[in-house]
């Protein structure tokens, strides 16, 4: 038995088999796990780690055992290596080598669960290889059995990461993503299994199946990885969820939970906690568990590894939403190591390293764990020691690889006894315990009724925000205050900040087999990758919004002005709603603010108590708009109106608050696609009958390039030319003799392949990149360079002089910042000149302005449409 850390003063460290003789537990329950062989580079001899970012990674040569108890002394049967008997399986090694991984263990302790991938085809092309699949093990008749039984439908996907649901079903990750590529079908494009937002292989999300591997459904919409899932004890499905929209620095994986219908999709911990473990800032939050106290058992580390340790850790979901913060935004401490001091990243520490856990979840606190002690490789001699705080600050020895053998850990008396014992170039990982365990509770299918269910049935849910002057609990329009801005008298609506919702749909990016594009059609930036616009809704004057949005989509929301551009920060997170489900905020967050936010229960109460009374109208409203006390105006709206808004293309605004009786209605107004002279980024289905499975897809040469050329001269009564505002009349590198000029203000909004890059039109270039200021010299356009001051000087800082003596001048061109920028229409010096007062008033028309502003908005990516772009 081994005694850890500070603890090994502690007295009565008995024998193992004393301990083990005395505890049921041990000695009557079996334990399955898995064995794998250590992987070393052919080239350079380095441990071959892993990477969580990639849940179909290959690791070949992995069993799975069963042990009939917890004793060491317990013999050991492979249980899997039957699945693949036959030659057929063998390697021109002649040696079988599967992987197996992500255990499961039924209610009853009899059944096991797990992910198992055949071995590779010798020769095969990568599509033809064998994928992930989920495997039951029965113990009591000792049969194996893969769960869906159809070699076609078993090939249709990698499914990972399989948990028993109270009903028998089956819930686990998958690249299936069967909903999602029928809406794929919908929006015209062929069905494919989308990237994660790295680009790096296809995107596992939830999925739920019976039993025998029929009636397969997808359950979360996620563009990156849901992973992971384990049932609590309320029956939600808790899992990690790699939150990775637009890629920004905050982005990681944190804890989730949703119903097995999909529904109650909710953020649970960790978003602003990945800097919980010392010296270091990206642990992410993995495999999370059930324990004894109600608490969760996660394994905390950085996606990639290259000694596969964790920190393990017990995290407070119940009161905590990060690691120093509550549920009720108070701080506090939500996480605690099981074992503190415990390597990572490669770093050796003298208490070792931790890979996998399970709880035992007898009552007893303790756990089933992967360890490895702490090991050094003298330099010279290549003679493999065990760490001392000496040997750890010398540079005569680097880390050794890794033992990781099976242990039992007792927190309380902080010893651990051995399980399996480690042996060298092998791993043992993902011990489980074959015990009874107490069944959760079964959580039914929601049922939907009425207009809900009849939305539903059309493909929409439901998003219900309460204000979007809500920031995080505090009311935005202060000093004014939320009433205020609803009222027509003392706001009139001209002067209300937010006036449209939009929303956002990512698109879906297919691997190269499906579509093979240049990077370069991501545009300036591969940050949004493409999107496309599920359309426009107005808010109500309270900030408040009720829409039914298309379901069992990733979408995000922006608030926009009057013009239809975005006001504060992107939205980076996806939201998502099943068909007639409602989805209910209190209002908007700031990413940089740490307050509770997206999770049920948690953070402050709205600020917003909608109306004061029933029955009577809002201050200064209209009559026939009457409300319930705490009712939004966007509710109001909805109930009197029995129906609810729908998601249009064009941006439309009529006043239907203001009582005229009190104060004139404000005029009304449309930003329409119909008002432009070219290409509309809308089908001319969608324009006469927009439907959930529209979209608005905004590609720049199709729709932004020609507003450049377009015809835009000022006629007199006669037909004579006055003036002419045609974009590229002045914007342009070529006069109309075809000779060389300087483009007015330095933009040249000239179409042709961009020297810089052959795929984007020059004026796409000069828009949106940096660029030098140029001069004509010679008749020719050349970079303008000017004299910095500075002159030429040696590594001694001795000025070098030329043929003649002199020094010699630095000369540096001249930088013009782009005028367009992806953060969006607000942070771009290109709209304002067409503003009021602007050099170029009137110019464009608000119809075409509000198409650039929704294109810088989103990102101003070259294509949003991958089937667009040009295939290499």
């Amino acid at each position: 038995m081994l005694c850890l850390g500070p603890l090994l003063l502690l007295a009565g460290c008995l024998s193992s088999s004393d301990s083990q003789q005395a505890d049921p537990v041990v000695v009557e329950n079996a334990v399955a796990f898995v064995k794998r062989p250590l992987l070393f580079d052919e080239n350079s001899g380095a441990l071959v780690g892993d990477n969580l970012a990639d849940p179909s990674e290959f690791r070949p040569g992995a069993r799975l055992y069963l042990k009939a108890s917890a004793s060491a002394s317990a013999k050991s049967e492979d249980i899997t290596s039957q699945a693949f008997a036959g030659s057929s399986f063998l390697n021109e090694n002649g040696q079988l080598r599967y992987d197996v991984k992500d255990l499961h263990v039924s209610q009853d302790g009899s059944r096991l669960l797990f992910a198992m991938r055949a071995p590779d085809i010798e020769g095969a092309d990568d599509e033809d290889q064998p994928t992930w699949n989920i495997w039951e093990y029965v113990v009591t008749t000792d049969s194996l059995r893969r769960i869906i039984s159809s070699d076609v439908t078993a090939h249709a996907g990698q499914d990972v990461a399989p948990a028993y649901l109270p009903d028998s079903r089956i819930v686990f990750s998958s690249t299936r993503q069967r909903t999602s590529k029928a809406i794929l079908l919908d929006e015209g494009k062929p069905q494919y299994a989308a990237l994660e937002e790295d680009g790096d292989v296809s995107a596992f999300v939830l999925h739920v199946m019976d039993d025998d591997g029929e009636n397969i459904e997808q359950i979360t919409f996620n563009q990156s990885h849901d992973l992971d899932p384990v049932v609590a004890d309320d029956g939600r499905i808790i899992f990690s969820r790699w939150d990775n929209a637009g890629q920004t620095g905050n982005n990681g994986v944190n804890l989730y939970r949703v119903n097995p219908d999909g529904t109650g999709l909710d953020y649970l911990y960790g978003r602003h906690s990945h800097d919980s473990v010392s010296e270091t800032t990206d642990v992410q939050y993995l495999q999370p568990r059930k324990t004894d106290n109600g608490s969760l058992l996660v394994q905390l580390r950085p996606f990639e590894s290259t000694d596969y340790a964790s920190v393990l850790a017990e995290v407070d979901v119940g009161l905590y939403v990060e690691s120093d913060l509550r549920v009720d935004g108070t701080p506090g401490s939500g996480q605690q190591m099981l074992v503190t001091g415990t390597g990572l990243g490669g770093e050796p520490s003298l208490q070792g390293s931790y890979g996998a856990v399970s709880p035992l979840l007898d009552g007893t606190g303790r756990y089933l764990v992967s360890w490895t002690p702490c090991r050094l490789q003298e330099i010279v001699t290549e003679r493999i020691v065990n760490c001392t705080e000496e040997r750890l600050e010398s540079e005569d020895y680097s880390p050794a690889p890794p033992v990781y053998g099976l242990w039992l850990l007792d927190v309380a008396s902080g010893t651990q006894r051995p399980v399996v014992e480690p042996a060298e170039g092998e791993q043992f990982d993902e011990a489980v315990l074959l015990r009874e365990r107490a069944l959760e509770t079964f959580v039914p299918e929601s049922q939907f009724p009425g207009d809900e269910g009849l939305l539903g049935d059309a493909g929409y849910g439901v998003l219900d925000i309460r204000s979007v002057y809500d920031i995080d609990g505090v009311d935005d329009t202060l000093p004014v205050g939320i009433a205020a801005i609803a009222d027509p008298v003392q706001t009139p609506p001209a002067d209300r900040p937010a006036r449209f919702l939009r929303l956002e749909k990512p698109v879906s990016i297919p691997d190269d087999n499906v579509r093979d594009f240049d990077n370069s059609a991501f545009g300036r930036s591969r940050g949004q990758l493409m999107r496309e616009i599920l359309g426009y809704v107005p808010v109500e004057p309270d900030g408040s919004i009720k829409v039914a949005v298309p379901a069992n989509v990733a979408f995000a929301i922006s608030i926009l002005d009057s013009e239809g551009q975005r006001i504060g920060p992107r939205h980076q997170n996806w939201l998502t709603v099943r068909p007639g489900e409602t989805l209910e905020c209190k209002g908007c967050h700031n990413p940089n603010n740490p307050v509770p936010h997206g999770r049920e229960g948690a953070g402050p109460a709205s600020v917003w108590a909608g109306a004061t009374t029933t029955g009577l109208p809002f201050p200064n409203t209209e009559s026939s708009l009457f409300a319930n006390m705490g009712d939004t105006m966007a509710q109001t709206w909805t109930r009197v109106n029995d129906d609810i808004r729908k998601p249009q293309p064009d941006v439309v605004y009529v006043d239907e608050w203001t009582d005229p009786s009190v104060t004139p209605k404000a005029g009304s107004f449309t930003l329409a696609y119909s008002d432009l002279e070219t290409t509309p980024p809308i089908s001319g289905v969608c324009a006469n009958d927009w439907a959930a499975n529209c979209r608005i897809v905004i590609n720049y040469e199709q729709h932004i390039h020609p507003l450049w050329k377009l015809n835009r001269e000022i006629l007199d009564g006669t037909g004579a030319v006055i003036d002419n505002y045609t974009c590229t009349s002045c914007h342009t590198n070529r006069d109309d003799g075809g000779v060389a000029q300087v483009p007015e203000a330095q933009l040249d909004l000239s179409d042709g392949p961009s020297p810089d890059e052959p795929l984007h039109f020059t004026a796409y270039r000069e828009l949106l990149f940096p660029d030098n200021e140029q001069e004509l010299v010679n008749g020719a356009l050349v970079d303008k360079s000017v004299d910095t001051g500075e002159v030429l000087r040696d590594e001694e800082g001795v000025p070098i002089l030329d043929a003649n003596g002199m020094e010699q001048p630095i000369f540096a061109p001249v930088p013009v910042a782009a005028s367009m920028s992806v953060n969006g229409a607000a942070s771009s010096r290109f709209m304002g000149v067409f503003r009021a007062g602007g050099v170029h008033e009137n110019f464009l028309s608000p119809a075409e302005l509000r198409l650039i502003a929704e294109w810088l908005d989103i990102g101003a990516q070259y294509y949003n449409n991958p089937f667009d772009a040009p295939e290499n």
